[in-house]
């Protein structure tokens, strides 16, 4: 495609072209990036608070990154791992295993997106297991594959018109404290909502026919809502007394997205099954199941696997993500920018009305809109409006949320003190603007 050409012209040919359904958030033509900064086709630069979507942690374009893809490039670029293997996917591996939290021996498959991260870990778990039951959350979203908009709760735009869907998925509420199910207040409410699962099993699906349930560690798309720390340990521990297991969707969450290298480290538990993707390999297609050893060894060879799954370029991509993130002291920078953003946040919700809710984990942090504050009714439109405001001064952000209220933040852990300061500022006068 000719880059020279104007927005107008490409905004055309994409309609012409690409299928209708493919939704885009903003109208410009991305021509390069660096670090936190894009710039598209016409020049203009803009600081990313996206990271397209949570995949750019270690920012765009960067060297080690690139290095380390143009270097496997001129070695080979596909010989299939599962006829001629090679060495980048074990010592990815071997990463892998030693991040995700918990002390047990674990095991790793590769694939190429987060979807398919979540369908292989549900075959794994019912395999595993023999059972066949599958709790997912209200709020909750994990991919766009039959099985992926199955278990993800928000019907439009990802489920409408897509039915019927997977058998032997329930859902249940998630721990959401500022619009809680169960009309109760934290800390006092002894967090009710994990207690729920042992009901759920009366009323839903036996805890002898569930074989796993599937979480967030703080909820993506549904709104970045993160629950108290207790939460986790109590389903931990309700699905270790009825041979269930939890499976971790850390796909938007991982690679230092909180502050840690996986999310469930904020909470102390170990998850049996861990999907990662996003981040991963800097933008590079590639996802990752990694769980209990004995688990993931269970299936029989051939089980699992796919064509392009560890990919030569993605897994040296993601080799060159450890090494940036140790090399470069990132998670420690995670958690500064992420009490800079609470910090800032917790003043703009001072200054401002519309700001009901201030919440997330580390750097991954959201700003929930509303009307009015004791009603708590959705700003969905403002919310919009907001976005557009900060897009059209130079500043790329996203919504999210179950009512399209959220303000959600996933900027690259590498943005520069100048350009953090000059997109906050672009907010403030957005708000004050509304």
């Amino acid at each position: 495609m000719d880059q020279t050409q104007p927005n107008t012209t490409l905004h055309e040919r994409r309609q012409k072209y690409i299928a209708k359904g493919i939704g885009s958030a903003t109208p410009c033509f991305i021509s390069k990036g660096k670090g936190a900064l894009l710039t598209d086709v016409e020049g203009k630069e803009y600081i990313d608070f996206a990271g397209g979507i949570a995949v750019m942690n270690v920012g765009h374009s960067h060297p080690k990154v690139v290095k380390a893809i143009k270097d496997q490039a001129e070695k080979f670029t596909h010989t299939c791992f599962m006829v001629s293997p090679y060495e980048s996917p074990v010592i990815l591996a071997e990463k892998l295993c030693d991040a995700v939290p918990g002390d047990s021996p674990k095991s790793v498959m590769f694939a190429n997106s987060g979807a398919e991260a979540v369908e292989n870990a549900v075959k794994i778990a019912r395999y595993h297991t023999q059972k066949l039951g599958i709790i997912a959350f209200e709020n909750g979203f994990h991919g766009r594959t039959l099985m992926g908009m199955t278990l993800t709760s928000k019907s439009k735009p990802y489920k409408f018109g897509m039915g019927p869907f997977a058998p032997e998925v329930y859902r249940m509420p998630f721990a959401n404290c500022y619009r809680c199910s169960f009309n109760k207040e934290y800390p006092g409410c002894n967090v009710a909502c994990a207690d729920h699962l042992e009901t759920f099993f009366i009323n839903h699906v036996a805890a002898e026919q569930t074989a796993a349930i599937i979480v967030e560690p703080v909820q993506g798309e549904g709104g970045f809502i993160a629950p108290p720390k207790e939460y986790f340990q109590k389903l931990k521990s309700i699905c270790e007394k009825n041979n269930i297991l939890l499976i971790a969707d850390e796909i938007q969450t991982g690679i230092g997205r909180t502050g840690y290298m996986f999310a469930m480290e904020h909470y102390g538990v170990e998850a049996d099954i861990t999907t990662v993707a996003k981040s991963l390999a800097a933008g590079m297609p590639l996802s990752a199941v990694v769980g209990k050893k004995e688990i993931m060894d269970s299936v029989h060879a051939g089980g699992i696997g796919g064509t392009y799954g560890a990919n030569p370029l993605a897994c040296e991509a993601a080799l060159a993500v450890f090494d940036i993130f140790e090399s470069e002291n990132l998670l420690e920078k995670s958690k500064k920018l992420g009490e800079t953003l609470n910090s800032k946040f917790l003043e703009f919700k001072e200054k401002y009305e519309i700001i009901g809710d201030v919440r997330g984990l580390g750097p991954m942090i959201a700003l929930e809109l509303v009307k009015d504050r004791k009603t708590k009714t959705s700003a969905p439109e403002e919310t919009k409006a907001l976005v557009k405001y900060c897009f059209d001064r130079g500043l790329i952000i996203l919504s999210c949320g179950t009512y399209g209220n959220v303000l959600r933040f996933l900027m690259p852990l590498v943005v520069t003190d100048e350009q953090l300061q000059q997109g906050l500022t672009i907010i403030d006068e957005g708000f004050a603007a509304l």
